[in-house]
C-alpha cells in the first residue's frame, strides 16, 4: 500500500472551507473584494475587537487568501486571488436560491395551515348538524 505524502484534495478542500467558516473572515473578503483596505478602515466596518480582527487577517494570511503591505504606521490589506470575488458571488448566488426555497416551503406551509384551519372549522360545523337532527321527538 503507498501513502500519498499530501493530504487528499477533498481535505484540502475541507481546510480551505474551513477558513472562510467565521463571519468576521466572510466580512473582510467581502470588503476586500471591492478594493484594498487599511486594517483602520477594516475596524471601523467591521464590528469586531480590534484584537479578534488581528487574529482573523492571521487566519486569512496563512491560507494565503490576503496579504499585507505596511505603508508607514498604517497595514493595508488585499486579496490575494482574483477569484475569491468569485467564489463569494457563487457562495451567495446559492445561498439566495436555498432561501428563496425555504420562503416557498414556508409559504406553502402557512398556506396549508390556513387551509387545514378552515377544514377543521368546517368538521365541526358538519358535526353538530347531525346532533340536531337526532333531537328526541323528532
Amino acid at each position: 500500500m503507498t501513502t500519498s505524502r499530501t493530504a487528499p484534495l477533498y481535505q484540502l478542500k475541507a481546510e480551505f472551507f474551513k477558513t472562510l467558516g467565521h463571519p468576521v473572515r466572510i466580512r473582510v473578503l467581502e470588503l476586500l473584494s471591492l478594493r484594498e483596505h487599511a486594517v483602520s478602515e477594516l475596524l471601523a466596518e467591521i464590528a469586531a475587537p480590534p484584537a479578534h480582527l488581528s487574529q482573523q487577517l492571521a487566519v486569512l494570511r496563512r491560507a494565503n487568501l490576503v496579504a499585507a503591505r505596511r505603508e508607514g504606521s498604517a497595514v493595508h490589506y488585499r486579496l490575494t486571488d482574483p477569484r475569491v470575488v468569485d467564489l463569494l458571488a457563487v457562495a451567495r448566488a446559492i445561498l439566495s436560491g436555498v432561501l428563496a426555497g425555504q420562503a416557498e416551503l414556508l409559504a406553502d406551509l402557512r398556506a396549508a395551515g390556513t387551509e387545514g384551519a378552515e377544514g377543521a372549522e368546517g368538521a365541526e360545523g358538519a358535526s353538530d348538524a347531525p346532533d340536531a337532527d337526532r333531537t328526541p321527538g323528532a
